[in-house]
């Protein structure tokens, strides 16, 4: 009998596996890789002329680019060439491996949008790691810095996505922190979705039970005093006391308690700067038992008005609160008003009180202590400049804030 004209099962099994493998170049990529932004196989970032290299070195897959910057790096930026398409409208966010120095030091990612160099977002990014990490930064995660931008990154109800300008790593002016420091960043993709943390972490009840409860105990707690000049231990006004220092004494007398005091405050800089770099203190500090809030100056002559300075502060408490795991406490302090026109500011205070309420954030009114001072005892509230605060003014800050935690609940 004819043998049958069947080609042996091995021979078929290696034309099905030949058949797979050519099909496989043609398959779209998975979701979960998401689409390739820049594989930072080659030199695709320009160095400014000074303070700032970029090389290419080995990568977690194949090359990827290290960012080198120099002492006194204020402003180096390393711009790319990619930027915003049309599909970055359906993606969630990006993402990037980072391989860091084992600095503290943060690493700043930079978009200006639409071309419009007053619209700019910002991300500050850990380089702690010396091994490979991924970083996931989902739109809504990129701050803006500049008072002008009225709305966030968001492909349906904010500034579109498609429109950032080129991925910039580097750091603006108010950063603060320009010690030299370097990283190494591969593979840039974009994310179909993200898993979010949209937790509110809300207080149930008065929304400063928790810190005063340790303060009626007599136990220590740690304060993390956000804020410009007026809380800035570096500004001329603050350098031997402060409205912080004055808070620790107080506490100390009324409750017994141990006040540590964590101040990244900044003079110059305005709310949302400091949410860019708000993990500066939050990686270090991370469950701090309250958080004030304290802006406005900056902000004002930046060209913030009311509705906007609304958003930033109930942005302000949401960012707090997730950086906390909802552990902290957070009190806003209501806008200082400056000696002369010290009605000037009201809608920023008028903010202040509304997000306060809408956020169940405590709320400590020094626009109002102030201007209750009778006009011809004010002055003396405020040092030379009639702007930054003198001794007394200090002290009625931190009286303010004292009698805030201690009434916590009377407005509820």
């Amino acid at each position: 009998m004819r043998k049958t004209d069947n080609p042996p099962l091995w021979r078929s099994s290696l034309g099905l596996i030949t058949l797979v493998l050519l099909c496989l170049p043609a398959l779209a990529t998975p979701a979960a890789d998401g689409t390739l932004i820049d594989a930072m196989d080659e030199v695709s970032f320009s160095a400014p002329k000074e303070k700032g290299q970029v090389e290419l070195v080995p990568g977690k897959v194949g090359n990827a680019l290290k960012f080198s910057f120099d002492k006194d790096c204020q402003s180096v930026m390393m711009i790319g060439r990619a930027a915003g398409k049309p599909e970055w409208d359906n993606a969630a966010g990006f993402s990037f491996w980072v391989k860091g120095d084992g600095s503290d030091h943060l690493g700043g990612l930079e978009f200006i949008w639409n071309g419009d160099y007053a619209t700019r977002y910002a991300y500050a990014f850990p380089i702690r790691s010396t091994e490979w990490k991924k970083i996931v930064v989902p739109w809504r995660d990129l701050i803006p810095e500049l008072s002008k931008t009225t709305l966030s990154v968001a492909p349906k109800n904010g500034n579109a996505p498609s429109r950032l300008g080129p991925f910039t790593f580097g750091k603006w002016w108010y950063w603060r922190d320009y010690a030299a420091h370097s990283y190494t960043i591969d593979e840039i993709r974009l994310e179909p979705t993200i898993a979010q943390d949209d937790k509110e972490y809300r207080p149930a009840g008065a929304p400063l039970a928790r810190v005063l409860a340790k303060l009626k105990a007599g136990q220590p707690i740690t304060v993390v005093t956000m804020g410009d000049s007026l809380t800035d231990t570096a500004h001329w006004t603050n350098r031997e006391t402060n409205w912080p220092l004055q808070l620790k004494a107080q506490i100390k007398q009324k409750y017994g308690s141990e006040l540590t005091i964590v101040n990244p405050a900044m003079g110059g800089t305005e709310l949302r700067q400091n949410l860019v770099v708000l993990r500066r203190w939050a990686d270090k500090t991370p469950e701090p038992d309250l958080v004030t809030v304290f802006f406005g100056g900056n902000d004002w002559n930046s060209g913030m008005r009311g509705d906007n300075f609304l958003a930033a502060q109930q942005d302000a408490v949401d960012r707090i609160r997730h950086a906390t795991g909802g552990h902290a406490d957070v009190l806003i302090l209501t806008t200082c008003p400056p000696l002369e026109n010290s009605s000037l500011m009201n809608e920023l205070a008028a903010a202040c009180r509304q997000a306060a309420k809408n956020k169940n954030a405590g709320i400590c009114d020094i626009s109002s202590a102030f201007q209750a001072i009778p006009q011809n005892d004010r002055a003396r509230l405020y040092a030379t400049d009639k702007i930054h605060l003198g001794l007394p003014g200090q002290e009625l800050v931190a009286q303010s804030v004292l009698s805030a935690i201690s009434n916590t609940g009377s407005r509820q």
